[in-house]
């Protein structure tokens, strides 16, 4: 049992709304075992398929999967994949807010594999409309009061074009609010509790650094502009750093053979938005996400960490 161990009924305390891009992540397995005639590329023979919640909708899996009371507030197309990742959200114990826009499509990823090795991925999206955003808005402001923790997944598909005023209502309302951030323009999550970028989404902002004194400078710097209480950088074989006004805390990542790296941002988020909903101290809840992190990247695909793997224990 982990010295740091939280109960499970502590943890279903813990109340998340999630709201931002979702997408449906679609895997064809197959095999490999000749070259096209047509021209100079692998023909894949796929054996079986797998349809899992990728994006925002990854991140509420995660919580959910750890036990937290989980919503998903978002947009989809009125479309099979739409409703593909309704059925998904159901299963995974999420309960979904949905807007249906039918001028888009719900964005898929998918991603061919072979011998456990991903050959291509195509990408299908486009961004959902002003007034289906503002319908989204309006619902956030409902919703919001009901939650502890909320968690903005920003993945640059237009779900949040309005993230600075769902920011404002979450503080408003009382509660932690955490961003997955994406792009350069970092001013529009001003006044969130906790922004998680990873290393090459800091870098884009702020700028190469040299060296760890100098890496500081620039994140604390970064923080205080943007009135956050805190910034977590995860930075994969190199652990994570929790910069805040009274400390940096540097924790390093659990030495394990990895796997596959997508989606490992959505469980830290989510680990940590979990913690924190049940109570637990910030320090604390980010030992516990990292620890996620390191589990799931040993898992292929956009996976989960249960109570039982995070914690060594039977729920």
């Amino acid at each position: 049992m982990s010295k740091n161990h939280i109960p499970q009924q502590q943890i279903n305390q813990s109340r998340i709304l999630v709201t931002g891009d979702m997408m449906l992540d679609r895997y064809w397995f197959g095999d490999v075992e000749r070259i096209s005639p047509e021209a100079p590329v692998p023909v894949v023979q796929i054996k079986r398929s797998d349809e899992r919640l990728g994006g925002a909708a990854n991140v509420a899996r995660n919580a959910a999967a750890l036990g937290a009371q989980v919503g998903m507030l978002g947009v989809v197309g009125d479309d099979e994949p739409g409703r593909t990742l309704e059925a998904l959200l159901n299963a995974s114990h999420v309960q979904p807010y949905l807007h249906r826009d039918a001028s888009v499509n719900t964005t898929i990823k998918l991603r061919v594999v072979a011998h456990q090795q991903q050959l291509l991925r195509v990408d299908f999206e486009n961004a959902p409309a002003h007034e289906v955003l503002l319908s989204v808005q309006d619902r956030f402001m409902a919703l919001v009061k009901d939650y502890k923790v909320v968690v903005l997944s920003d993945y640059g598909k237009g779900g949040l074009t309005h993230v600075g005023r769902m920011v404002e209502a979450g503080r408003a309302a009382g509660c932690l609010v955490l961003i997955d951030p994406k792009g350069d323009d970092y001013s529009r999550y001003r006044g969130a509790t906790l922004i998680t970028p990873n290393r090459a989404e800091m870098r884009h902002v702020v700028g190469a650094w040299k060296t760890e004194s100098d890496l500081t400078i620039r994140a604390q710097n970064l923080r205080r502009e943007l009135h956050l209480e805190a910034l977590l950088l995860t930075r994969s074989e190199e652990g994570m750093t929790l910069y805040t006004e009274a400390e940096v805390l540097h924790v390093s990542a659990q030495a394990r053979e990895v796997y596959d790296v997508s989606g490992a941002g959505d469980t830290v988020i989510a680990t940590l938005a979990t913690m924190l909903g049940a109570g637990v101290p910030l320090k604390e809840a980010v030992q516990h996400a990292n620890r996620a992190g390191s589990i799931v990247v040993g898992k292929l695909g956009t996976a989960v960490v249960t109570y039982p793997e995070l914690f060594g224990t039977p729920a």
